[in-house]
Parts: structure tokens; C-alpha cells; sequence
């Protein structure tokens, strides 16, 4: 009986160690996973964390990218897609979330690099007007794919046609990494610098 048990124990344990390991993190609730796939590609958390304004939660963001990393200027040259991930945890008007977009790109993209870009943020800027807010429970993904641009869904909903420029997808990415991030304590969440 003893060679039973052990058998039925060896059994439990390849098949346990031949799932794959579904891990998440936790952010006040809301979850992320430590890989997402985006245009075929596999990538990783990065970071993760709560954008609070005061002390009111509004969303839990995600970075994935195809290599971590610690430094902007590394995450700014990496080749394939990334992904910023939104999990709202609040209700926020179209016109709070444009106002927000728009003040994280004046406060870390300089007007020289806007100008070159000045067309893209009208075009983001068009999306806003054209969604009736955002609510809690809703995930907003804003990603960067190669050969095609920025593409942003609204659970799993797409936004906008594709915004082709990479310089435009960096400058959003700005908002959260920049020099003058929109929230102080989310930019080291993001890159994974968190104690």
C-alpha cells in the first residue's frame, strides 16, 4: 500500500510542476500578470502600481516590456511592443482623463519634440472626446506594436486607428517615467524599484 501512496504522490508532483506558473501581482486588488502577450510576442512586468491623486486611488498601471529594466533611457530604445496596462479604480470623465494626458505630456515632453509629434496628440486627443468616460473595472491597454503603433483598447475595444510614430509612443510613456511623472510614487512601481 505504501508503494501506492508514493506512486500517487510522484504522480501529483510531475503534474504540478508541469503546469505553467500562473503567477500575478497585486495592486490593491487589482491584478497583473507577470507576462501579457502583445502581437505575438511574450512580454514582462516590468512594474506595477497605484496612481493615487491625494489620496484618492484612481488606476492601477502595468508596464510589460520585452526586456525589465530600471532605466528610462534603456526602456525608451527597446525593440518590439510594449504595454501600458490601466485598471481604473475610479470612475473618471473623458474630459479629466484628456486634461491629465495632456498636463503629463506638457510637464516631460519638451515643445520641440512636440511639435514633431503635434499631429499624433490630436489624434489621441480625438479618442478622449469620443469615449463617455472611463469607469471603475475598466482596463484601458496602450501599446506600442512594430510596424503598425500605438494601438489603444478599451476593454478590448479599440480605440483609435493605429498612431505609426514611436516618438509619440515614447512621449506617453513619459508621463509615467519622465523627469515630472503624474504621480511620484508610481514611476519607481513601474521600474520595478520598489523596497
Amino acid at each position: 500500500m505504501r508503494w501506492m501512496h508514493t506512486l500517487a504522490v510522484g504522480a501529483v508532483l510531475s503534474v504540478t510542476m508541469a503546469l505553467p506558473a500562473a503567477a500575478a501581482v497585486d495592486v490593491s486588488g487589482y491584478k497583473f500578470e507577470d507576462t501579457n502577450k502583445v502581437a505575438g510576442k511574450d512580454l514582462k512586468l516590468n512594474g506595477a502600481g497605484m496612481r493615487t491623486k491625494f489620496v484618492i486611488k484612481v488606476y492601477a498601471a502595468g508596464l510589460y516590456l520585452p526586456e525589465k529594466s530600471k532605466a528610462l533611457a534603456e526602456i525608451l530604445k527597446q525593440d518590439g511592443p510594449r504595454r501600458i496596462t490601466l485598471q481604473m479604480a475610479r470612475d473618471v470623465s473623458s474630459e479629466d482623463f484628456g486634461k491629465a494626458f495632456m498636463d503629463g505630456l506638457n510637464d516631460n515632453v519638451d515643445k520641440a519634440e512636440k511639435q514633431k509629434i503635434v499631429a499624433q496628440i490630436g489624434k489621441f486627443g480625438e479618442m478622449f472626446a469620443g469615449v463617455d468616460g472611463l469607469k471603475k473595472g475598466d482596463v484601458l491597454h496602450i501599446d506600442w506594436i512594430p510596424g503598425s503603433g500605438t494601438v489603444c483598447e478599451l476593454n478590448g475595444k479599440k480605440l483609435i486607428e493605429n498612431v505609426p510614430d514611436i516618438n509619440f509612443y515614447n512621449a506617453l510613456l513619459r508621463i509615467w517615467l519622465g523627469d515630472k511623472p503624474v504621480d511620484r510614487s508610481l514611476k519607481p512601481a513601474l521600474l520595478g524599484d520598489v523596497r
